[in-house]
Protein backbone atom coordinates (compact mmCIF):
# COMPACT_ATOMS: atom_id res chain seq x y z
CA UNK A 1 0.00 0.00 0.00
CA UNK A 2 1.09 3.36 -1.29
CA UNK A 3 2.07 5.98 2.43
CA UNK A 4 -0.78 8.21 2.20
CA UNK A 5 -0.09 11.34 -0.06
CA UNK A 6 2.71 13.96 1.80
CA UNK A 7 3.18 16.77 -0.68
CA UNK A 8 5.57 20.19 -0.14
CA UNK A 9 3.21 22.82 -1.61
CA UNK A 10 4.98 23.53 -4.51
CA UNK A 11 3.84 25.74 -7.73
CA UNK A 12 3.99 21.51 -9.45
CA UNK A 13 1.57 21.03 -6.56
CA UNK A 14 -0.95 24.07 -7.62
CA UNK A 15 -1.28 24.21 -11.64
CA UNK A 16 -4.10 22.52 -10.88
CA UNK A 17 -5.87 25.27 -9.19
CA UNK A 18 -3.86 27.92 -11.12
CA UNK A 19 -5.38 26.31 -14.46
CA UNK A 20 -8.78 26.52 -13.41
CA UNK A 21 -11.13 29.37 -12.89
CA UNK A 22 -14.50 30.40 -10.87
CA UNK A 23 -16.84 30.52 -13.60
CA UNK A 24 -19.51 32.50 -11.06
CA UNK A 25 -19.29 36.17 -11.84
CA UNK A 26 -20.76 39.08 -9.32
CA UNK A 27 -19.82 41.93 -11.03
CA UNK A 28 -22.34 43.63 -13.86
CA UNK A 29 -19.25 45.40 -15.62
CA UNK A 30 -17.59 42.51 -18.46
CA UNK A 31 -14.52 45.16 -18.19
CA UNK A 32 -13.79 43.63 -14.88
CA UNK A 33 -11.83 40.03 -15.50
CA UNK A 34 -11.91 39.31 -11.51
CA UNK A 35 -12.11 41.40 -8.55
CA UNK A 36 -11.10 40.19 -4.66
CA UNK A 37 -11.52 42.19 -1.74
CA UNK A 38 -13.02 45.43 -3.33
CA UNK A 39 -10.23 44.77 -6.10
CA UNK A 40 -10.76 45.05 -9.64
CA UNK A 41 -8.66 43.22 -12.37
CA UNK A 42 -9.95 45.40 -15.21
CA UNK A 43 -9.88 43.78 -18.10
CA UNK A 44 -6.94 46.10 -19.75
CA UNK A 45 -5.00 45.12 -16.76
CA UNK A 46 -5.00 41.50 -17.64
CA UNK A 47 -4.88 41.60 -21.72
CA UNK A 48 -2.13 43.78 -21.20
CA UNK A 49 -0.14 41.39 -18.87
CA UNK A 50 -0.22 38.00 -21.04
CA UNK A 51 0.07 40.23 -24.49
CA UNK A 52 3.70 40.98 -22.81
CA UNK A 53 4.69 37.58 -21.95
CA UNK A 54 5.66 35.52 -24.89
CA UNK A 55 5.76 32.76 -23.26
CA UNK A 56 2.01 32.78 -22.50
CA UNK A 57 -0.50 32.40 -25.10
CA UNK A 58 -3.74 34.35 -24.76
CA UNK A 59 -6.07 31.70 -24.15
CA UNK A 60 -9.17 31.07 -22.18
CA UNK A 61 -7.54 29.06 -19.98
CA UNK A 62 -4.46 30.96 -19.67
CA UNK A 63 -5.99 34.11 -18.50
CA UNK A 64 -8.63 32.47 -15.90
CA UNK A 65 -5.48 30.98 -14.22
CA UNK A 66 -3.75 34.16 -14.59
CA UNK A 67 -6.94 35.65 -13.02
CA UNK A 68 -7.66 33.21 -10.21
CA UNK A 69 -3.71 33.65 -9.41
CA UNK A 70 -4.61 37.31 -9.06
CA UNK A 71 -7.35 36.39 -6.63
CA UNK A 72 -5.04 34.45 -4.31
CA UNK A 73 -2.73 36.98 -3.78
CA UNK A 74 -5.25 39.82 -3.20
CA UNK A 75 -6.77 37.89 -0.97
CA UNK A 76 -3.64 36.56 0.83
CA UNK A 77 -2.10 40.35 1.10
CA UNK A 78 -5.18 42.29 2.17
CA UNK A 79 -5.71 39.94 4.72
CA UNK A 80 -2.70 39.68 5.85
CA UNK A 81 -2.82 43.56 5.73
CA UNK A 82 -6.20 43.68 7.82
CA UNK A 83 -4.24 41.50 10.62
CA UNK A 84 -5.21 38.02 10.15
CA UNK A 85 -2.21 36.06 11.90
CA UNK A 86 -1.10 33.69 9.45
CA UNK A 87 0.26 31.82 12.19
CA UNK A 88 -2.65 30.94 14.14
CA UNK A 89 -2.73 26.90 14.80
CA UNK A 90 -5.80 26.43 13.75
CA UNK A 91 -5.29 27.74 10.19
CA UNK A 92 -1.88 26.34 9.79
CA UNK A 93 -3.19 22.82 10.94
CA UNK A 94 -6.36 23.29 8.14
CA UNK A 95 -3.98 24.82 5.87
CA UNK A 96 -1.50 21.90 6.34
CA UNK A 97 -3.63 18.98 5.79
CA UNK A 98 -1.67 16.87 3.48
CA UNK A 99 0.93 17.07 6.04
CA UNK A 100 -0.96 16.84 8.96
CA UNK A 101 -2.85 13.55 7.87
CA UNK A 102 0.75 11.68 6.44
CA UNK A 103 1.96 12.34 9.70
CA UNK A 104 -0.95 11.23 11.99
CA UNK A 105 -1.15 7.78 9.22
CA UNK A 106 2.28 7.48 9.96
CA UNK A 107 1.97 7.19 14.27
CA UNK A 108 -0.77 4.93 13.14
CA UNK A 109 0.50 2.85 10.79
CA UNK A 110 3.40 2.29 13.38
CA UNK A 111 1.27 1.37 16.32
CA UNK A 112 -0.59 -1.23 13.95
CA UNK A 113 2.16 -2.99 12.31
CA UNK A 114 5.72 -2.52 14.11
CA UNK A 115 5.35 -4.80 16.73
CA UNK A 116 3.79 -7.40 14.15
CA UNK A 117 6.67 -6.92 11.67
CA UNK A 118 9.52 -7.67 14.05
CA UNK A 119 11.54 -10.89 13.63
CA UNK A 120 12.95 -12.77 15.80
CA UNK A 121 17.04 -14.21 14.38
CA UNK A 122 15.40 -17.43 14.21
CA UNK A 123 12.57 -16.29 11.63
CA UNK A 124 15.51 -14.58 10.21
CA UNK A 125 17.56 -17.57 9.62
CA UNK A 126 14.98 -19.20 8.43
CA UNK A 127 13.78 -16.60 5.58
CA UNK A 128 17.61 -16.55 4.58
CA UNK A 129 17.88 -20.69 4.01
CA UNK A 130 14.56 -21.05 2.92
CA UNK A 131 15.91 -18.38 -0.23
CA UNK A 132 12.28 -17.52 -1.44
CA UNK A 133 13.91 -13.32 -1.53
CA UNK A 134 17.19 -13.03 -1.89
CA UNK A 135 19.98 -10.27 -1.39
CA UNK A 136 22.80 -9.38 -4.02
CA UNK A 137 25.52 -6.80 -4.45
CA UNK A 138 26.91 -6.33 -8.24
CA UNK A 139 29.22 -3.97 -10.13
CA UNK A 140 28.04 -2.75 -13.03
CA UNK A 141 30.20 -1.53 -16.10
CA UNK A 142 27.69 0.03 -18.15
CA UNK A 143 27.75 -0.41 -22.00
CA UNK A 144 25.97 1.86 -24.60
CA UNK A 145 23.43 0.61 -26.73
CA UNK A 146 25.66 1.99 -29.54
CA UNK A 147 29.13 0.71 -28.12
CA UNK A 148 31.20 -1.01 -31.56
CA UNK A 149 32.94 -4.11 -30.70
CA UNK A 150 36.19 -2.36 -29.99
CA UNK A 151 34.01 -0.69 -27.21
CA UNK A 152 32.70 -4.01 -26.33
CA UNK A 153 35.81 -5.96 -25.64
CA UNK A 154 37.14 -3.65 -23.54
CA UNK A 155 34.31 -2.90 -21.32
CA UNK A 156 34.61 -6.89 -21.13
CA UNK A 157 38.52 -6.58 -20.08
CA UNK A 158 37.55 -4.10 -17.51
CA UNK A 159 35.47 -6.07 -15.96
CA UNK A 160 37.03 -9.36 -16.18
CA UNK A 161 40.44 -7.15 -14.24
CA UNK A 162 37.50 -6.69 -11.68
CA UNK A 163 36.67 -10.33 -10.82
CA UNK A 164 40.10 -11.25 -10.51
CA UNK A 165 40.68 -8.35 -8.13
CA UNK A 166 37.79 -10.12 -6.18
CA UNK A 167 39.15 -13.19 -6.55
CA UNK A 168 42.45 -12.56 -4.97
CA UNK A 169 41.19 -10.62 -1.79
CA UNK A 170 38.61 -11.21 0.81
CA UNK A 171 34.57 -11.24 -0.32
CA UNK A 172 34.09 -8.85 2.19
CA UNK A 173 35.85 -6.39 -0.07
CA UNK A 174 33.57 -6.57 -2.53
CA UNK A 175 31.35 -3.64 -1.11
CA UNK A 176 34.60 -1.01 -1.46
CA UNK A 177 35.40 -1.72 -5.06
CA UNK A 178 31.42 -1.74 -5.93
CA UNK A 179 31.51 2.43 -4.31
CA UNK A 180 34.87 2.74 -6.47
CA UNK A 181 33.93 1.43 -10.13
CA UNK A 182 30.49 0.06 -10.35
CA UNK A 183 28.53 2.51 -12.94
CA UNK A 184 25.46 1.18 -11.30
CA UNK A 185 24.08 4.90 -9.51
CA UNK A 186 20.93 3.06 -7.04
CA UNK A 187 23.40 0.61 -5.61
CA UNK A 188 27.24 2.08 -6.21
CA UNK A 189 27.09 3.79 -2.95
CA UNK A 190 25.59 1.41 -1.18
CA UNK A 191 28.41 -1.02 -1.97
CA UNK A 192 26.65 -2.80 -4.88
CA UNK A 193 23.92 -3.76 -2.37
CA UNK A 194 20.36 -4.28 -4.37
CA UNK A 195 17.51 -4.65 -2.52
CA UNK A 196 15.85 -8.10 -1.41
CA UNK A 197 14.01 -9.73 -4.38
CA UNK A 198 11.93 -12.87 -5.30
CA UNK A 199 12.10 -14.91 -8.32
CA UNK A 200 11.68 -12.47 -11.66
CA UNK A 201 12.92 -8.97 -10.39
CA UNK A 202 15.65 -8.83 -12.54
CA UNK A 203 16.66 -8.98 -16.26
CA UNK A 204 16.87 -12.60 -17.74
CA UNK A 205 20.99 -12.93 -17.90
CA UNK A 206 21.28 -11.58 -14.18
CA UNK A 207 18.62 -13.63 -13.09
CA UNK A 208 19.87 -16.95 -14.06
CA UNK A 209 23.33 -16.32 -12.50
CA UNK A 210 22.06 -14.77 -9.61
CA UNK A 211 19.94 -17.83 -8.29
CA UNK A 212 23.00 -20.35 -9.08
CA UNK A 213 25.23 -18.46 -6.31
CA UNK A 214 25.11 -20.14 -2.84
CA UNK A 215 25.92 -17.86 -0.14
CA UNK A 216 29.36 -16.11 -0.51
CA UNK A 217 29.45 -17.07 -4.13
CA UNK A 218 30.73 -14.92 -6.97
CA UNK A 219 29.42 -15.03 -10.46
CA UNK A 220 31.53 -14.90 -13.23
CA UNK A 221 31.61 -11.44 -15.80
CA UNK A 222 27.43 -11.62 -16.61
CA UNK A 223 26.08 -9.64 -19.82
CA UNK A 224 22.97 -7.81 -19.73
CA UNK A 225 21.24 -5.00 -21.48
CA UNK A 226 22.84 -3.17 -19.20
CA UNK A 227 26.66 -3.87 -19.51
CA UNK A 228 28.59 -6.06 -17.88
CA UNK A 229 28.21 -7.34 -14.45
CA UNK A 230 29.97 -9.24 -11.57
CA UNK A 231 27.02 -10.41 -9.17
CA UNK A 232 27.60 -11.93 -5.66
CA UNK A 233 25.51 -13.32 -2.80
CA UNK A 234 26.64 -12.26 0.26
CA UNK A 235 26.71 -14.75 3.29
CA UNK A 236 23.95 -14.22 6.26
CA UNK A 237 26.90 -13.18 8.75
CA UNK A 238 27.55 -10.31 7.28
CA UNK A 239 24.08 -8.92 6.07
CA UNK A 240 22.12 -10.41 8.86
CA UNK A 241 20.66 -6.02 9.74
CA UNK A 242 19.91 -5.15 6.65
CA UNK A 243 18.40 -8.46 5.49
CA UNK A 244 16.27 -8.16 8.52
CA UNK A 245 15.05 -4.64 7.63
CA UNK A 246 14.35 -6.23 4.47
CA UNK A 247 12.68 -8.93 5.38
CA UNK A 248 10.57 -6.74 7.87
CA UNK A 249 9.74 -4.22 4.79
CA UNK A 250 8.07 -6.85 2.87
CA UNK A 251 6.38 -8.58 6.02
CA UNK A 252 4.85 -4.80 6.78
CA UNK A 253 3.62 -4.53 3.03
CA UNK A 254 1.93 -7.84 2.92
CA UNK A 255 0.22 -6.56 6.17
CA UNK A 256 -1.03 -3.65 4.48
CA UNK A 257 -2.39 -5.04 1.59
CA UNK A 258 -4.12 -7.61 3.41
CA UNK A 259 -5.46 -4.31 6.25
CA UNK A 260 -6.39 -2.55 3.26
CA UNK A 261 -8.07 -5.19 1.32
CA UNK A 262 -9.97 -6.57 4.37
CA UNK A 263 -11.04 -2.91 5.20
CA UNK A 264 -12.25 -2.47 1.61
CA UNK A 265 -14.46 -5.59 1.37
CA UNK A 266 -15.59 -4.69 4.96
CA UNK A 267 -16.72 -1.76 3.99
CA UNK A 268 -18.38 -2.57 0.63
CA UNK A 269 -16.70 -0.11 -1.35
CA UNK A 270 -18.58 0.05 -5.06
CA UNK A 271 -17.37 2.93 -7.31
CA UNK A 272 -20.33 4.29 -9.18
CA UNK A 273 -20.57 3.57 -13.06
CA UNK A 274 -21.02 7.33 -14.16
CA UNK A 275 -17.96 8.32 -11.83
CA UNK A 276 -15.68 8.50 -14.62
CA UNK A 277 -17.53 10.71 -16.27
CA UNK A 278 -17.81 12.89 -13.29
CA UNK A 279 -14.27 13.11 -12.55
CA UNK A 280 -13.81 14.62 -16.20
CA UNK A 281 -16.04 16.85 -15.71
CA UNK A 282 -13.67 18.02 -12.05
CA UNK A 283 -11.07 19.36 -14.64
CA UNK A 284 -13.44 21.31 -16.59
CA UNK A 285 -14.33 23.71 -13.90
CA UNK A 286 -12.42 22.56 -10.41
CA UNK A 287 -14.17 25.57 -8.00
CA UNK A 288 -17.68 24.26 -9.37
CA UNK A 289 -16.73 20.90 -8.21
CA UNK A 290 -15.46 22.33 -4.94
CA UNK A 291 -19.44 22.29 -3.91
CA UNK A 292 -20.29 19.38 -5.99
CA UNK A 293 -22.16 16.57 -4.09
CA UNK A 294 -22.98 14.14 -6.76
CA UNK A 295 -21.51 10.79 -5.54
CA UNK A 296 -18.29 8.98 -7.31
CA UNK A 297 -17.99 6.12 -4.81
CA UNK A 298 -19.93 4.65 -2.03
CA UNK A 299 -18.64 2.64 1.26
CA UNK A 300 -21.07 1.17 4.29
CA UNK A 301 -21.17 4.57 6.41
CA UNK A 302 -20.22 6.86 3.66
CA UNK A 303 -20.05 8.59 0.14
CA UNK A 304 -17.06 10.09 -1.31
CA UNK A 305 -18.54 12.85 -3.55
CA UNK A 306 -16.98 15.00 -6.23
CA UNK A 307 -15.82 18.41 -3.47
CA UNK A 308 -14.28 15.17 -1.47
CA UNK A 309 -11.60 14.35 -4.46
CA UNK A 310 -11.69 17.95 -5.15
CA UNK A 311 -9.17 17.85 -1.74
CA UNK A 312 -7.51 14.91 -2.72
CA UNK A 313 -6.19 16.34 -6.35
CA UNK A 314 -4.77 19.01 -4.17
CA UNK A 315 -2.71 16.69 -1.96
CA UNK A 316 -1.43 13.82 -3.84
CA UNK A 317 1.69 13.66 -6.45
CA UNK A 318 1.20 16.43 -9.28
CA UNK A 319 2.39 13.58 -11.67
CA UNK A 320 -0.61 11.65 -11.24
CA UNK A 321 -3.54 13.89 -11.66
CA UNK A 322 -1.68 15.41 -14.94
CA UNK A 323 -2.57 11.80 -16.49
CA UNK A 324 -6.08 11.71 -14.59
CA UNK A 325 -8.24 13.45 -17.89
CA UNK A 326 -6.80 11.07 -20.07
CA UNK A 327 -6.94 8.00 -18.42
CA UNK A 328 -9.75 5.19 -19.72
CA UNK A 329 -12.84 4.56 -17.48
CA UNK A 330 -11.41 1.46 -15.57
CA UNK A 331 -8.55 3.35 -14.36
CA UNK A 332 -10.41 6.16 -13.37
CA UNK A 333 -12.24 3.62 -11.26
CA UNK A 334 -8.83 2.19 -10.11
CA UNK A 335 -7.96 5.49 -8.68
CA UNK A 336 -11.14 6.34 -7.30
CA UNK A 337 -11.30 3.13 -5.53
CA UNK A 338 -7.98 3.93 -3.83
CA UNK A 339 -9.18 7.09 -3.00
CA UNK A 340 -11.63 5.56 -1.08
CA UNK A 341 -9.28 3.49 0.89
CA UNK A 342 -7.18 6.63 1.98
CA UNK A 343 -10.80 8.14 2.87
CA UNK A 344 -11.09 4.99 4.82
CA UNK A 345 -7.36 4.77 6.40
CA UNK A 346 -7.69 8.27 7.79
CA UNK A 347 -11.39 7.40 9.43
CA UNK A 348 -9.86 4.44 11.06
CA UNK A 349 -7.11 7.16 12.63
CA UNK A 350 -9.59 9.66 13.68
CA UNK A 351 -11.51 6.42 15.72
CA UNK A 352 -7.86 5.45 16.64
CA UNK A 353 -7.90 8.88 18.65
CA UNK A 354 -3.97 9.47 16.77
CA UNK A 355 -2.75 12.62 18.04
CA UNK A 356 -0.11 15.11 16.63
CA UNK A 357 3.41 14.49 18.52
CA UNK A 358 4.89 18.04 19.27
CA UNK A 359 7.78 16.73 16.70
CA UNK A 360 5.11 16.51 14.04
CA UNK A 361 3.71 20.03 15.45
CA UNK A 362 7.26 21.08 14.85
CA UNK A 363 7.65 19.59 11.20
CA UNK A 364 4.28 21.16 10.15
CA UNK A 365 5.46 24.31 11.51
CA UNK A 366 8.23 24.39 9.78
CA UNK A 367 7.12 23.36 6.30
CA UNK A 368 3.79 25.99 6.68
CA UNK A 369 6.53 29.18 7.89
CA UNK A 370 8.39 28.00 4.79
CA UNK A 371 5.75 28.30 2.03
CA UNK A 372 4.83 31.55 4.11
CA UNK A 373 8.03 32.95 3.93
CA UNK A 374 8.61 32.43 0.41
CA UNK A 375 5.18 34.43 -0.46
CA UNK A 376 5.94 37.14 1.86
CA UNK A 377 8.82 37.43 0.20
CA UNK A 378 7.76 37.04 -3.17
CA UNK A 379 5.43 39.68 -3.02
CA UNK A 380 7.85 42.03 -0.27
CA UNK A 381 5.13 42.38 2.10
CA UNK A 382 5.03 41.61 6.03
CA UNK A 383 3.06 42.35 8.88
CA UNK A 384 5.79 44.66 9.80
CA UNK A 385 5.92 46.25 6.69
CA UNK A 386 2.17 46.77 7.11
CA UNK A 387 2.68 48.25 10.91
CA UNK A 388 5.79 50.00 10.15
CA UNK A 389 4.46 51.94 6.57
CA UNK A 390 0.40 52.64 6.87
CA UNK A 391 -1.52 54.06 9.74
CA UNK A 392 -5.29 53.05 8.56
CA UNK A 393 -6.26 50.08 7.62
CA UNK A 394 -7.25 51.35 4.26
CA UNK A 395 -4.18 52.68 3.90
CA UNK A 396 -2.63 49.07 4.63
CA UNK A 397 -4.76 47.39 2.25
CA UNK A 398 -3.76 50.01 -0.74
CA UNK A 399 -0.07 49.36 0.05
CA UNK A 400 -1.10 45.85 -0.16
CA UNK A 401 -2.51 45.55 -3.34
CA UNK A 402 -0.17 48.22 -4.95
CA UNK A 403 2.76 45.20 -4.05
CA UNK A 404 0.36 42.24 -5.39
CA UNK A 405 -0.08 44.53 -8.48
CA UNK A 406 3.71 45.26 -8.87
CA UNK A 407 4.54 41.44 -7.75
CA UNK A 408 2.50 39.49 -10.43
CA UNK A 409 3.82 42.21 -13.26
CA UNK A 410 7.35 41.69 -12.10
CA UNK A 411 7.05 37.53 -12.79
CA UNK A 412 4.96 37.99 -15.81
CA UNK A 413 8.42 40.05 -17.07
CA UNK A 414 10.84 37.68 -15.72
CA UNK A 415 12.12 39.63 -12.91
CA UNK A 416 10.76 37.48 -9.88
CA UNK A 417 9.54 34.00 -9.37
CA UNK A 418 6.03 33.08 -9.16
CA UNK A 419 4.96 31.18 -6.45
CA UNK A 420 0.76 30.03 -5.82
CA UNK A 421 -0.75 30.54 -2.24
CA UNK A 422 -1.01 27.11 -1.52
CA UNK A 423 -5.02 25.75 -2.40
CA UNK A 424 -5.42 24.84 1.55
CA UNK A 425 -4.30 28.44 2.77
CA UNK A 426 -6.26 30.11 -0.29
CA UNK A 427 -9.43 28.06 0.34
CA UNK A 428 -9.75 29.02 3.97
CA UNK A 429 -8.71 32.90 2.76
CA UNK A 430 -11.10 33.53 0.46
CA UNK A 431 -13.85 32.40 2.79
CA UNK A 432 -13.85 36.00 4.12
CA UNK A 433 -13.44 37.93 1.49
CA UNK A 434 -15.99 38.55 -1.45
CA UNK A 435 -14.20 37.38 -4.74
CA UNK A 436 -14.69 35.85 -8.35
CA UNK A 437 -13.76 35.59 -11.96
CA UNK A 438 -15.54 36.76 -14.84
CA UNK A 439 -16.45 34.81 -17.44
CA UNK A 440 -17.52 37.73 -19.73
CA UNK A 441 -14.37 39.69 -18.57
CA UNK A 442 -11.94 37.10 -18.99
CA UNK A 443 -13.47 36.45 -23.18
CA UNK A 444 -12.80 40.16 -23.83
CA UNK A 445 -9.25 40.15 -22.17
CA UNK A 446 -8.64 37.16 -24.30
CA UNK A 447 -10.11 38.99 -27.44
CA UNK A 448 -7.87 42.26 -26.37
CA UNK A 449 -4.62 40.21 -25.55
CA UNK A 450 -4.85 38.32 -29.05
CA UNK A 451 -5.57 41.14 -31.10
CA UNK A 452 -2.67 43.14 -29.61
CA UNK A 453 -0.45 40.04 -30.05
CA UNK A 454 -1.42 39.76 -33.35
CA UNK A 455 -0.70 43.74 -34.26
CA UNK A 456 2.85 43.14 -32.89
CA UNK A 457 3.27 40.27 -35.23
CA UNK A 458 2.17 42.08 -38.23
CA UNK A 459 4.25 45.17 -37.43
CA UNK A 460 7.43 42.25 -36.97
CA UNK A 461 6.73 40.62 -40.22
CA UNK A 462 5.82 43.90 -42.32
CA UNK A 463 7.50 46.61 -40.37
CA UNK A 464 4.17 48.68 -41.21
CA UNK A 465 2.23 50.22 -37.60
CA UNK A 466 -1.35 49.47 -37.31
CA UNK A 467 -3.64 52.58 -37.02
CA UNK A 468 -4.37 53.87 -33.43
CA UNK A 469 -7.14 52.40 -31.13
CA UNK A 470 -9.06 49.34 -31.03
CA UNK A 471 -11.10 48.04 -33.87
CA UNK A 472 -14.68 49.54 -34.62
CA UNK A 473 -17.22 47.46 -33.16
CA UNK A 474 -20.50 46.53 -34.71
CA UNK A 475 -23.23 47.94 -32.93
CA UNK A 476 -25.18 44.92 -32.21
CA UNK A 477 -22.09 43.19 -30.70
CA UNK A 478 -21.23 46.18 -28.46
CA UNK A 479 -23.17 45.00 -25.40
CA UNK A 480 -22.32 42.41 -22.85
CA UNK A 481 -24.72 40.16 -21.23
CA UNK A 482 -24.86 40.65 -17.33
CA UNK A 483 -23.71 38.60 -14.78
CA UNK A 484 -25.16 38.34 -11.37
CA UNK A 485 -23.70 39.54 -7.52
CA UNK A 486 -22.14 36.37 -5.94
CA UNK A 487 -20.01 35.52 -3.02
CA UNK A 488 -18.01 32.20 -2.91
CA UNK A 489 -17.93 30.05 0.10
CA UNK A 490 -15.75 26.66 -0.03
Amino acid sequence: MKPLPRVALTAATLALAACQSVRDAFSAHPRVAASAAGQDLTVERLAGWVSNVKRAQPTAKNLAGLASLYVDDIVFAVQLAKGRNMDDSALVLRASWPTAAQLRWNRFHDQLFAARARLTPDQVDSAYQAGTVRLFQHILIQVPASATPQDLERKRAETEKLLRQISSQHAANFAALARRYSEDPGSKGRGGYLPIAGRGQFVAPFEAAAWELAPGGVSGVVRSPFGFHVIRRPPLGEVRDSFSADIGRVKVAHLDSVYVDNLATERQVKVKDEAPALVRQVFEDVPAARTNSSALATYRGGVLRVRDLVRWLFAIDPQEVRVLPTASDEQLKQFLAVVVQRELLLQQVDSAGVQLTPDDWAEIKAEYGSGLAAIEGAMGISPQLFADSAATSDARVRLAVAHVNAYIERALNGEARLIPVSPFLSSILRESERWSVNPAGIAEAVERASAVRGAAEATRRTGVRPAPGPAPVPLDTASHPDTTSHRYVR
